[in-house]
């Protein structure tokens, strides 16, 4: 379980839970197990099912966390998906406006300088002061 903790995966208290049950269930059958008696048979029977016991308890939580990490892949692969997808759509975009650009700026190769429009000078505004303006 100290794996788990030394890279840096969040778990929770998943293993100190896990761990706690598998100290539990030592302690309650291995009492069973250290009896006095002559029973080697049995008692190699109930350290088999110890053993059987705590073992399956690690597959199961070894079982959680590879579908963790099944899970977490699948997202990757879809966010790199999305993202290459992106990238694309980008790109395309990009040309587009390169396309579009190189259109209109050959466009205005073609069309002819327009004289400049009459500027404002103080002549314009002097013809407009003169003339007479309409009271309504």
């Amino acid at each position: 379980m100290s794996i788990v903790k030394a890279r840096g995966l969040p778990r929770g208290d998943q293993p100190a839970e896990i761990e706690g049950h598998i100290r539990e269930l030592v302690r309650r059958e291995s009492s069973a197990i250290r009896q006095p008696e002559n029973m080697s048979e049995q008692a190699v029977g109930d350290l088999s099912a110890l053993v059987h016991r705590v073992s399956s308890e690690s597959t199961r939580e070894v079982d959680r966390l590879i579908d963790g990490l099944k899970s977490l892949r699948k997202k990757l692969d879809d966010s790199a998906h999305r993202v290459q997808r992106e990238i694309v759509e980008y790109a395309s975009l990009s040309q587009a406006v390169i396309q579009l650009t190189r259109i209109v700026s050959e466009g205005m190769t073609h069309v002819e300088k327009v004289p400049d429009a009459p500027s404002i000078s103080g002549e314009a505004l002097n013809s407009a002061d003169a003339s007479p303006e309409k009271e309504i």
